[in-house]
């Protein structure tokens, strides 16, 4: 039994909504996995009678596929999905069988408009809380364009795979067996950096906004749906919806709710701002803003929109060390996520760069996966919460420095050490390791906006009560802000209070 019973009672609705017959195509050996894999499909036949099992060679064992019957659909799971792949999996059947993916018709179109042949492989890790959205997009990709295929592969089952290829940050896509992205990716993220964008010319002779919110995390998102229920034009322009709550793993602190995914409370937001009249566009970055008769804020595209007001809720971003090698070896040692690549460093020693919570967090995680952790903090004493710090000083495999700066992350093709100065002594240590997670803070994404909006040192937006800037009828809330403190909750309180002073501006203007 792979499948315990409560999952199989929720997976056996979803089943019922299958349309047509797949056939599912298992290519296995003798090893536990294949048994697991083989174990698992023959579960999920049993509980439908619209899946079939088929015996096949493919190109990696254990794998299977899942196609349309007399059809290859080019969807295969090399590995077993579950964890956070489940939904991946329940999805893939459902897409297959025929159910049209919930995604936007602009993007089903844009998808199918693709001439060529694109093989795309996504490594994994069934911890990683990110890349389900990259594995589900291009499975969406894979069913409604026969010229795109997609393998997510398990980088815990293929180890000499990642080994050889130097992967040590997922999701790690290939295309075609080059590499093609890092990280976490929309789909109209995946279509833009395959040339596929929404035409310019859709941007062109577009009526002002009364309203234009730009960025699509808790701030934006609370600001246009205010906008919108104020009955007014309302557009929004973000990357991606959720910001960087969709890159947490957990949320404990959101009220009324006591656990949710970052991931899921993004898909929720996103829907909840399509609920409204509002002209969402994505993926698009805003390049400038100047205030003429109307707010305008050009694009990168080259488009520009005009707006009567502006909330600009761009968020932040992880702060970077600075310091040579870091950005050499991104994704090649230096990782940001311990939650999704954590357990690419299994019996490996590794630094933690920060000791406030977010840094020391990522300590104790990590400490129950490497060989070894060693935390480096610049300031004489951790920042963390003191139960955080009781926790990590109970760890027999975690080292603190102190009063410590960080010099330099040494490597080849691939990190294999670090270089910092005792701040007292100013005396040089190197710590021979494989990987380095940074944890120091947050960085705003205000650099776009130039001498246009009064910023503080750091490039915090400066905000009044009403979250309005220095430009008559240009607003800000969220982590772009000066507001003291970088919540989801306080981010979307400065979002709605931010849409409501837009509205009272209007009004009184």
């Amino acid at each position: 039994m792979i499948l315990d019973a409560d999952i199989k009672e929720q997976l056996a609705e979803y089943l019922k909504l299958m349309e047509n017959e797949v056939l599912i195509k298992v290519s296995h050996g003798t090893d536990q996995v294949s048994n697991d894999m083989v174990d698992l499909v023959n579960e999920l036949a049993a509980m439908s009678s619209q899946i079939k099992i088929e015996r096949s060679d493919l190109s990696k064992t254990p794998s299977f596929s899942i196609n349309r019957v007399g059809e290859e659909t080019g969807i295969t799971f090399a590995g077993i999905p579950l964890g956070h792949e489940f939904t991946s999996l329940v999805l893939a059947l459902l897409q297959v069988s025929g159910r049209t993916p919930k995604v936007d018709e602009k993007i089903i179109e844009q998808i199918k408009g693709i001439v060529g042949e694109y093989h795309f492989e996504s490594y994994i890790s069934l911890s990683c809380h990110n890349c389900p959205e990259v594995v589900q997009a291009l499975n969406v990709m894979s069913v409604l364009n026969p010229g795109i295929t997609h393998t997510m592969i398990d980088g815990g089952v293929f180890k000499d795979e990642v080994e050889s290829k130097n992967i040590m940050a997922v999701p790690s896509v290939y295309l075609n067996g080059e590499p093609f992205s890092t990280g976490r990716m929309a789909i109209e993220e995946i279509l833009a950096k395959l040339g596929s964008t929404a035409d310019i010319s859709e941007f062109y002779d577009r009526e002002p906004y009364e309203v234009l919110v730009i960025g699509g995390g808790p701030a934006g998102s609370s600001a246009a749906i205010y906008a919108a229920r104020k009955g007014i034009r309302t557009g929004i322009v973000a990357e991606r919806f959720g910001g960087q709550v969709r890159d947490t793993l957990g949320i404990e602190n959101f009220i009324s709710i006591k656990h949710i995914e970052g991931s899921r409370l993004s898909d929720n937001l996103e829907a909840h701002v399509k609920d409204y009249n509002v002209d969402v566009m994505m993926p698009q970055r805003a390049k400038s803003l100047k205030k003429k008769e109307y707010v305008e804020v050009e694009l990168e595209n080259g488009a520009t929109l005009k707006s009567k007001t502006v909330i600009l809720s761009t968020g932040a971003r992880w702060r970077n060390v600075g310091v040579p090698g870091e950005i050499e070896y991104k994704n090649k040692g230096v990782a940001y996520c311990p939650h999704c690549d954590g357990p690419l460093f299994k019996g490996k020693r590794v630094v933690v760069i920060g000791g406030g919570n977010s840094g020391i967090e990522a300590a104790i995680d990590l400490a129950g996966i490497v060989n070894h952790v060693t935390v480096l903090e610049f300031m004489p004493e951790l920042k963390a919460d003191a139960v955080l710090q009781e926790r990590l000083y109970s760890l027999p495999n975690v080292t603190v420095y102190k009063n410590v700066q960080t010099k330099e992350i040494i490597g080849t093709d691939k990190v294999n050490g670090i270089t910092y100065i005792d701040r007292g002594t100013q005396e040089e240590h190197h710590i021979e390791l494989q990987g380095v997670f940074v944890q120091i803070g947050l960085v705003p994404n205000t650099e776009w906006l130039g001498d246009s909006v009064e910023r503080n040192r750091i490039g915090e937006i400066i905000v009044d009560n009403h979250n309005a800037t220095s430009i008559p009828g240009v607003f800000a809330a969220g982590d772009c802000t000066n507001s003291p403190y970088k919540q989801i909750i306080i981010s979307m309180g400065s979002g709605a209070n931010a849409a409501l002073g837009a509205f009272d501006y209007l009004i009184r203007n």
